[in-house]
């Protein structure tokens, strides 16, 4: 395993704009982040296998940065931060004042790399005073952890069996479910883009309130163009992921890259009333 090449998606994100050539215009947003992970050198030193009982915290029910987080310097993140905090600038410019009392409030030490951590199944915890919109948050954690969070936790990877979380949120950093395959076998695999982590999690459950009545799950099939391609919902908690069965779509690129790059089938839940625990860069610029 090497968790640099992992953070390389230059390829797969070109081959993704090849593919929806109609959307490549919007996706250019995207490009920026892509480069800036593939560049980045997160400056880390990996979770060691034995450092702590995986298997015992999994078997909890708690992530492992919960019990083990990174000591992340404040240097290395601004690299990645402050980018991300001129990119969502860009396309919300009503953010800016709450940015700039983010970055106020980063400058005085009271906002810290830990300050973008997952907790209990969001990302990021800041004062709400700061006037940051969770969503908003959540973007600039993932686009600043990733690289970090994909080096601490790349030795913890192989020490996960699919049988000991059943959970909703990533076993590895703690962060919602962000996509989902299903894979070779039939079972569905949950990718968190904060970490590039994944987990297998049971197909009849809602992956963000965890109800398992059937009359509940919404399955929807947006066009026949897209095969493959679809959304879970719930209607209890108005939740929804986007799934790709890559049993159909043997040539689909990595989890982040399909999510980033479907935005059609954001817009087709959006209008069906339901919501996402992690909104893309797209919906952001469009306010919701």
């Amino acid at each position: 395993m090497n968790p640099v090449s992992d953070l390389d998606l230059r390829e797969a994100w070109s081959d993704l704009l090849a593919r929806r050539s109609g959307f490549a215009e919007s996706l250019a947003v995207y490009s920026e982040v892509v480069e800036r992970w593939a560049t980045s050198a997160p400056s880390v030193t990996p979770l060691r296998r034995g450092a702590i009982d995986a298997q015992a915290l999994w078997e909890r029910g708690v992530p492992l940065m919960a019990e083990a987080p990174p000591t992340l310097s404040v240097e290395g993140v601004e690299e990645l931060l402050g980018p991300a905090m001129e990119l969502l600038a860009s396309i919300r410019t009503d953010e800016a004042p709450a940015l700039q009392r983010f970055a106020g409030a980063w400058d005085r030490g009271i906002i810290t790399p830990a300050s973008l951590f997952p907790a209990q199944g969001r990302l990021g915890s800041i004062d709400p005073d700061i006037g940051l919109r969770p969503e908003a948050l959540a973007f600039l954690a993932c686009a600043t952890l990733r690289p970090f969070l994909t080096v601490y936790l790349s030795e913890m990877r192989p020490e996960l069996d699919d049988s000991v979380w059943s959970l909703g949120v990533c076993p590895f950093c703690g962060a919602p479910p962000g996509f989902g395959d299903l894979v070779e076998d039939g079972r569905r695999r949950l990718a968190c883009h904060c970490c590039g982590g994944g987990w297998i999690f049971s197909r009849l459950r809602c992956v963000c309130c965890g109800v398992e009545a059937a009359q509940d799950l919404v399955r929807l099939e947006p066009s026949d163009k897209d095969e493959g391609y679809f959304i879970s919902a719930c209607k209890r908690c108005r939740g929804y992921v986007k799934e790709l069965d890559r049993r159909v779509r043997w040539n689909g690129g990595p989890a982040i890259v399909e999510d980033w790059g479907s935005p059609h089938l954001d817009l087709v839940a959006a209008r069906e009333g339901y919501w996402r625990p992690i909104p893309t860069l797209l919906q952001l610029a469009r306010g919701g």
